[in-house]
């Protein structure tokens, strides 16, 4: 059996996609290869490029440097070609406000194509899978915050595209709300559908992503599947908490002349967290302990987060990253 092309394979091929705004390269040689019924994390502290990554691959923005393929169109020679398949739901709802949901699904059906009757019937259905039935003739200015994300992914699927830009879509939602928007993206990719989601959250990538990339000041710094991201923070945890002081010092040097490494101590919780690479090597660890009369009052084993792997690549935390803003590229890009 043949192999398939690289055109059929890929949803996205970019190679050494540059932008530039005046000396500034917002997004400095990206290279990507995004399979198609996929979801494909793009993670980044604000300001990182994602967002002016995404609009040159959606033909909003000219890379002043690379090239790149989407859905096989040549990005470039072909932008009309890449548009009639690629839809795009960016950081702030894009409909219109003062019209119902349901007006609005119906005014984007005509705008595309579809007969009068044609687009009612979409609108209806659409309502009906984003469970907005209920909202259908409310102006969308009266909507809550998931609402308006809900209404505007569905206006991004009016007509199913083979490839759908997310930029941040649960930014500001409720707990509830980012897991019914979790659920529309699964349900896409289901459908056939390829997904390239720009977030800060890591869970939401943790959650949705087939594979991430990692991004910061414009450049590419990690990729892979959640599980080899991890890997790269090193191996789990042994995390084990103790009765009194006395044995929270002895048990640190137990474990730090087993394992070659060092071992974070908590005082004030009596917790120990140490580096093990496997099950095995933690029950000697824990044997050992317990051979030396040390009381032990929890013990747990766990694998590195991706808050880990996000702070180890670009020395921020989820918080920090969140509290700078996204002025840097969205002034930018815009």
């Amino acid at each position: 059996m043949s192999r398939p092309s690289s055109e059929q394979e890929y949803a996205i091929e970019a190679v050494n996609l540059v932008k530039k705004f005046g000396d500034q390269r917002v997004v400095d040689g990206i290279s990507l290869k995004v399979p198609r019924g996929t979801i494909y994390g793009f993670l980044g502290p604000n300001g990182a490029g994602k967002t002016t990554t995404i609009k040159m691959l959606a033909t909003l923005l000219r890379p002043d440097e690379g090239s790149a393929k989407v859905m096989g169109c040549d990005l470039e020679k072909e932008t009309n070609k890449v548009r009639q398949c690629i839809s795009l739901t960016g950081q702030f709802a894009s409909v219109d406000e003062e019209l119902s949901g349901r007006e609005n699904l119906i005014l984007i059906a005509r705008l595309v194509g579809f007969s009068r009757q044609g687009a009612k019937e979409r609108a209806i259905d659409l309502l009906k899978a984003f469970n907005l039935e209920d909202a259908a003739k409310r102006q969308v200015k009266k909507y809550s915050g998931g609402m308006r994300r809900r209404i505007d992914i569905a206006a991004s699927i009016v007509t199913s595209p083979d490839l759908l830009f997310l930029d941040e879509p649960t930014t500001g939602l409720d707990p509830r709300s980012r897991n019914q928007v979790w659920d529309i993206i699964r349900v896409l990719v289901r459908n056939g559908t390829t997904v390239f989601l720009t977030t800060q959250y890591l869970e939401e990538a943790d959650q949705l992503a087939d594979r991430i990339g990692v991004i910061d000041h414009g450049r590419l710094i990690a990729e892979g599947t959640s599980k080899e991201l991890k890997a790269l923070v090193g191996a789990g945890r042994l995390t084990v908490h103790l009765h009194t002081p006395d044995d929270l010092a002895k048990a640190k040097t137990i474990l730090e002349e087993l394992t070659g490494d060092a071992v974070e101590m908590d005082e004030r919780t009596l917790k120990l967290t140490a580096p093990i690479t496997d099950h095995g090597e933690a029950a000697s660890a824990l044997s050992r302990l317990v051979t030396e009369n040390l009381q032990i009052s929890d013990f747990s084993m766990g694998q590195p987060s991706l808050d880990e792997v996000f702070l180890t690549l670009t020395g921020k935390t989820t918080g920090q990253a969140e509290s700078e803003g996204e002025e840097a590229d969205d002034n930018q890009a815009g």
